[in-house]
């Protein structure tokens, strides 16, 4: 009995050194390259890996898999993304798709791009983009404007052949954003981007008398506020105004009496 004991606990420590050693072998799901760019995907919103901006992020998947990324998107940006996903030899078609979705999860319109397409039996990738609406400071509740925070990124085929469900794909995601500045500017701003647990964040650093911090990727605030390019525009405007007022003054004015009335009329 006494040996049974001793053998068990020698095991069981064991166990306990070999459990971590087999913890980190795992890949983790924001394993990335030695150049800093993530290598894997989510699977969902909650796992989804967070990229930057300018950032090329790949992964490695199987058809019928949802690869999940997100980024964040400040106001005045209208981003772009870009997809790119390397097909294996296949026995049909398939249809890849390319959706957007903001920090409360609401599926976001492209203006344009080939935000679903179809690859051919011999086609060896295919590639997607889907360019946003430009990002507001400010919208109604019941709107479905884009707003600051996180955006979500889902990549996954909709349309293929049964035979070629599980075949191993490589896929490749890109986000670059366009400054539009006053342009498509509104007036007032968002309390809060559309961040993952901004509220609950907030309530733990009211309680510690901490600055909040306004941004899931760690940033110290936002761009929104008071001040756009559209308070430059508007001063020239004001400026252009006030002299066209003048010159319109000065023409009605004339040069003064005019010679073919009398002196003394």
């Amino acid at each position: 009995m006494r040996i049974t004991r001793v053998l068990g606990a020698a095991l069981l420590a064991l166990g306990l050194a070999a459990g971590p050693a087999a913890a980190d072998s795992s890949p983790s799901p924001g394993a990335s390259a030695d150049d800093g760019a993530p290598t894997q995907a989510g699977t969902s919103f909650r796992t989804a890996t967070e990229i930057e901006q300018g950032e090329r992020a790949t992964a490695s998947g199987s058809t019928g898999d949802y690869l999940y990324w997100s980024f964040p998107a400040d106001t005045g940006q209208r981003p772009t993304v870009k997809a790119t996903v390397k097909l294996p030899a296949r026995h049909g078609a398939e249809t890849w798709q390319l959706d957007v979705y903001d920090g409360l999860r609401r599926r976001q319109a492209c203006q344009y791009g080939a935000q679903s397409r179809t690859a051919a039996p011999d086609a060896g990738s295919v590639e997607l983009a889907c360019v946003l609406r430009t990002v507001r400071g400010w919208s109604e509740p019941w709107a479905n404007d884009p707003l600051p925070g996180t955006y979500y990124i889902r990549l996954t085929v909709v349309d293929l052949a049964d035979s070629d469900l599980g075949q191993p794909v490589g896929a490749e995601v890109r986000v670059e954003s366009k400054d539009i500045g006053g342009a498509a500017a509104v007036d007032g701003s968002l309390g809060k981007p559309l961040v993952p647990g901004i509220a609950v964040r907030s309530g733990e650093e009211k309680e510690g008398s901490k600055e909040a911090v306004l941004s899931s990727f760690g940033r110290d605030g936002w761009s929104s506020g008071w001040w756009s390019d559209r308070w430059v525009w508007t001063g020239i405007g004001g400026v252009l105004a006030a002299l066209a007022g003048i010159g319109g003054y000065a023409l009605a004015r004339g040069a003064g009496r005019p010679s073919r009335v009398p002196p003394g009329a």
